[in-house]
C-alpha cells in the first residue's frame, strides 16, 4: 500500500515523502497514529496545494516583515527619563518603554520580545537596539534619550 507522511517517520522517510509499506503496517500504525494518509490522488493533490498555500503566506509574511524593518530603521524614537546632573539615568530603558513608545508615538506594534538590547541604556544621548522579527528579518533602531523635566 503507498501512503502519504503526514510527518517524519523513524526508518520510513520526511514528511511529505509517498512510501510503500505493507497494509498491516499502514493501516493499522500510520494511518490509525494519523502519521501517513492513503496516497490516492486526491489526497497527494490537497497535500501539494496546502504546501503551496503555506508557502506563499511565508513569502507574504516576509514581505511585510521587510516592509515593517524599513520603516523602523527610518525612525528616530523619542524616550524622556528622569536623569540626574552627570548624564545618567535614574534606571534603564527598557523593551517596555521601546514598545510602548513605538505603539503610541508611530502606530506600530512590536512586541517587546523583538527587541534586542545588548548594552542597557543608562545615559542619555543616542543609541541603537536590534529588531529582530523571525525568517532572519532584522534592523536597527535609533533611540534618543532625553532628560525629563
Amino acid at each position: 500500500m503507498k501512503v502519504l507522511l503526514l510527518e517524519d517517520v523513524r526508518g520510513l522517510g520526511k514528511k511529505g515523502e509517498v512510501c510503500e509499506v505493507k497494509d498491516g503496517y499502514g493501516q493499522n500504525f500510520l494511518i490509525a497514529k494519523n502519521k501517513a494518509k492513503h496516497a490516492t490522488n486526491e489526497v497527494i493533490n490537497k497535500y501539494k496545494a496546502e504546501v503551496r498555500k503555506k508557502e506563499e503566506q511565508t513569502a507574504l509574511e516576509i514581505a511585510e516583515k521587510k516592509q515593517l524593518i524599513k520603516t523602523i530603521e527610518s525612525l528616530s524614537v523619542k524616550i524622556s527619563k528622569k536623569a540626574g546632573n552627570n548624564n545618567a539615568l535614574f534606571g534603564a530603558i527598557t523593551k517596555d518603554d521601546i514598545a510602548e513608545n513605538l505603539k503610541i508615538e508611530h502606530k506600530l506594534e512590536i512586541d517587546k520580545k523583538d527587541i534586542e538590547i545588548k548594552n542597557p541604556i543608562k545615559t542619555l544621548g543616542t543609541h541603537e537596539v536590534e529588531i529582530k522579527l523571525g525568517h532572519q528579518i532584522s534592523g536597527k533602531l535609533k533611540i534618543e534619550v532625553l532628560a525629563q523635566n
